[in-house]
């Protein structure tokens, strides 16, 4: 399973909207919005990833919502 997968998985479950995306460099972007609790669970996914992925570190930076409705992956 791809880390995007994995991330759309953890987020819906969750009821978290927002996107993934692969950048050129390898990693990936994603951007949630959300209840603060269920954001943090998607989070904590994320830092552990898929099995198959290898999460090196991991920035995360606050912005105003977007009022996106649902999560796709890009």
């Amino acid at each position: 399973m791809h880390f995007r997968d994995t991330a759309k998985r953890a987020a819906d479950a969750r009821g978290v909207a927002g996107w993934a995306a692969n950048l050129p460099d390898g990693t990936v972007e994603l951007v949630l919005e959300g209840p603060p609790e269920a954001v943090e669970a998607v989070l904590a996914v994320a830092r552990r990833g898929p099995p198959d992925a290898h999460v090196t570190g991991m920035e995360v930076a606050e912005e105003r919502p977007e009022g996106l409705t649902a999560f796709r992956v890009l």
